[in-house]
């Protein structure tokens, strides 16, 4: 009886823990969009909590060309990449930002968006990426073939008094 559960319970561990060692043996390329840079401030805490992910797996997008959000208070030095920026909060809580545009196709017009899976989906070649829990890395597609992972931006505490900056 012991036997047969301790084999139960290896049989539904082993396979998660493979596939983790397999994204951690790969090396992901994440660098793949050049001149793409990203400055975004949130002055305070309240403007964080109107425009932010407000909990855990929540997420928002942000792209100052087309006005998303119509009514971000963007200034002039803000920039959100090449294809926007997916500002996430991951499953721990942490807080992390993305380049919308996918790493295959690297055009600021073909992009990702969060499919009914969760994970990040560019809209021309179906590459798949998880954004709450293995920050950018490809799951599926062209993307987890070539390693091409989501391009990171880091979400922090601002030098000049700013709640949080994405850079």
């Amino acid at each position: 009886m012991l036997k047969k559960a301790l084999k139960a319970a290896v049989a539904a561990v082993v396979p998660g823990a493979l596939s983790l060692a397999s994204v951690s043996c790969h090396h992901v390329d994440n660098k793949r969009l050049t001149g793409a840079v990203a400055n975004l401030l949130f002055r305070t805490q309240a403007e964080w909590v109107t425009y932010g992910p407000t909990g855990a797996g929540d997420w928002r997008v942000f792209n100052r060309p087309d006005r998303i959000p119509a009514d971000f208070p963007y200034i002039a030095s803000s920039m959100t990449g090449l294809g926007g920026l997916l500002v996430c909060t991951t499953y721990i809580g942490d807080e992390i930002a993305y380049d919308m545009a996918c790493p295959v196709e690297c055009r600021r017009d073909i992009t990702v968006f969060i499919n009914e899976n969760g994970l990040a989906e560019c809209i021309k070649c179906h590459s798949t990426y998880e954004v709450f829990s293995l920050p950018g890395s490809p799951v599926s597609g062209e993307a987890a073939e070539k390693g091409y992972g989501l391009q990171i931006y880091h979400v922090g505490p601002g030098r000049n008094g700013e709640y949080r900056v994405i850079y």
